[in-house]
């Protein structure tokens, strides 16, 4: 991944991610993630397409695959931009990958009052697990995470 790309994640990172929560990833974590064969970022532009130049994203995934199955790691849109399709855009073009890489299952997971809820559970997300007291929250509080599951319709 070139610097460009690198640069559009991490501001569309800073803008989407609340430091309450503490979920925002490192540059060099990025950067170390995205050196691994199986790691893959996305980058949409406002048309919900690649950007011609990444400086033009304004979401992105960051994706784990395995064999039979991936894992979204992060993923977001600039907080101006919501509620514009381009979440769903996103999740449709990580389910179509998925499957071009045979996988059968896609997996996120997140905090449980994360309001991209409603988003994933209406492309058809289901939650299959909780970790407790996963999350530390900036006050000292703890939260659960929650995982979820799509299943890749091979086809």
């Amino acid at each position: 991944m070139n610097d460009a790309a690198l640069d559009a994640i991490m501001r569309i990172m800073d803008a989407a991610f609340d430091p309450q929560w503490g979920e925002a990833w490192t540059r060099s974590q990025i950067a170390s993630a995205l050196q691994l064969a199986n790691t893959h970022a996305t980058l949409v532009d406002a048309a919900g397409h690649a950007p011609l130049d990444p400086a033009d994203a304004i979401g992105f995934a960051i994706v784990r695959a395995a064999p039979g199955e991936e894992e979204i790691l992060l993923i977001a849109v600039e907080p101006a931009l919501r509620r514009r399709g381009i979440g769903t855009r996103l999740l449709a073009i990580l389910a179509a990958n998925a499957r071009l890489r045979r996988a059968e299952k896609l997996f996120l997971e997140m905090r449980e009052n994360n309001p991209a809820r409603s988003l994933y559970e209406a492309h058809g997300f289901s939650p299959i697990g909780r970790r407790r007291n996963y999350y530390s929250i900036a006050d000292g509080a703890r939260m659960d995470a929650i995982t979820f599951a799509l299943e890749i319709d091979p086809s």
